[in-house]
């Protein structure tokens, strides 16, 4: 089986409203990248990117001369021809290579007519437990709906999602507002779903000294962990010092090196395995492998994906033992999908990993010329702006936070 082509397909599908985090905002939609790789025998194998628009396009037909007439199951070989260690420090192909690799994997379970799990060892598990990504939000522009601004607006978010989806364990994306308010979102959060776990995230914005003064506050509550409270291993050790709960990362650790530093020298307990960031499956199958050794926790992080990139989170979640978290997902925020038959359902919170041979998703050709249409219509977005805060950067460690009582609904075209 020989590589014959590689097609990439910007899309963007709509959010039910537009998700605030510490570093900007999602302008009410999510921008993606549908890869194809396709074979002389006629097996067309499907991959996802973050991002997308001209460059996309352009990354992957420049890779073409790379790829064409080779065989997509020599995945390590084609790990050093486009990602080579050296050679990737002028050019950053890590999520490109994670997009190949995902629809090579593709090809492979459908030719061998195995679900890409079995290729990675064989499931542990037939379904993915999953939290309920949490965000404060604007309102919907069309509408007015979906706002979240308030502690009584993210519980009522919260109990609906549970009651739709089953989630047990909660997870809030801080970061956006003064500690001290989001202090109290988030206590007024585990005070209404008491009996469920909970994790609080802000993007690694605040310093050592405000990530021990929260941390200290909530440690009476049942938390999986925090996530990122500061940013870079030197201050999470400082406040894995001072803080009575595991500390998490997908920032901090996102490879072998920045894993080995922290093995030797532990800044973070749980290192969220994001198969984008990592370069593919494989490689987080691998990290995995070593946290197991090294008696580190490993969680499954979320990146804004559609179906096919949680189809790979699935197939993760399905083969590694030590997964004992459940795993971070955007999913339910995304209105609709490019695969066959929509959105993969949630049952009580958790999500079946697909037994068909390969990702076990197929596009819905439809669906992603609809969505392409609408990408070439809206375009891009700032992913690192607020679009009513223009000009504004979060400073790290920031001080420059949202107003909670601004309560404007941004004008955003959808």
């Amino acid at each position: 089986m020989k590589i014959t082509d590689i097609r990439a397909t910007p899309v963007t599908v709509p959010l039910e409203a537009p998700l605030r985090h510490a570093n900007g905002c999602h302008w009410g939609r999510f921008v993606r990248t549908i890869v194809e790789v396709e074979t002389d025998e006629g097996l067309v194998g499907l991959g996802e990117m973050g991002g997308g628009g001209e460059s996309a396009v352009a990354a992957f037909e420049g890779l073409k001369p790379y790829l064409l007439g080779r065989d997509p199951a020599r995945l390590e070989e084609m790990r050093f021809l486009i990602a080579n260690p050296t050679a990737s420090l002028y050019n950053n192909r890590t999520q490109i290579l994670a997009a190949l690799e995902f629809a090579c994997l593709d090809l492979l379970g459908q030719k061998w007519g195995v679900p890409v799990c079995d290729i990675l060892g064989g499931r542990l598990r037939d379904e993915v437990p999953f939290a309920s990504y949490l965000f404060f939000r604007y309102a919907n522009a069309v509408d007015g709906s979906g706002e979240v601004r308030t502690p009584d607006q993210l519980v009522a978010q919260a109990l609906a999602l549970k009651a739709q989806y089953g989630f047990r364990t909660h997870k809030l994306k801080g970061g956006v507002f003064p500690p001290a308010y989001e202090l109290e979102c988030y206590r007024a959060l585990a005070e209404a779903l008491s009996g469920d776990s909970f994790r609080f995230d802000p993007n690694g914005v605040w310093s050592a000294e405000q990530a021990i003064w929260f941390g200290q506050r909530i440690e009476d509550l049942d938390n999986d962990y925090l996530e990122d409270p500061v940013y870079g291993l030197a201050g999470m050790r400082r406040a894995r010092e001072k803080v009575r709960m595991p500390l998490a990362t997908n920032t901090v650790v996102v490879g072998f090196e920045q894993l080995a530093t922290n093995v030797l020298q532990t800044a973070a307990d749980v290192i969220l395995l994001d198969t984008t960031f990592w370069g593919g499956i494989r490689p987080c199958v691998k990290a995995a492998a070593i946290c197991e050794t090294f008696q580190l926790g490993v969680a499954v992080h979320s990146s804004g994906e559609l179906g096919i990139q949680l189809a790979t989170m699935l197939h993760l979640g399905a083969v590694i033992p030590n997964l004992v978290f459940a795993a971070d997902a955007h999913y339910h925020h995304v209105l609709d999908d490019v695969i066959e038959g929509g959105k993969l359902p949630y049952c009580h919170g958790s999500i079946a990993v697909p037994t068909a041979p390969g990702l076990g998703v197929k596009l819905d050709r439809g669906r992603l010329a609809e969505y392409h249409e609408l990408f070439l219509r809206l375009g891009q977005y700032p992913y690192d702006q607020d679009p009513l805060r223009p000009g504004w950067a979060p400073l790290i460690p920031n001080q420059r936070w949202a107003d909670p009582t601004d309560e404007r609904t941004p004008a955003i075209p959808r």
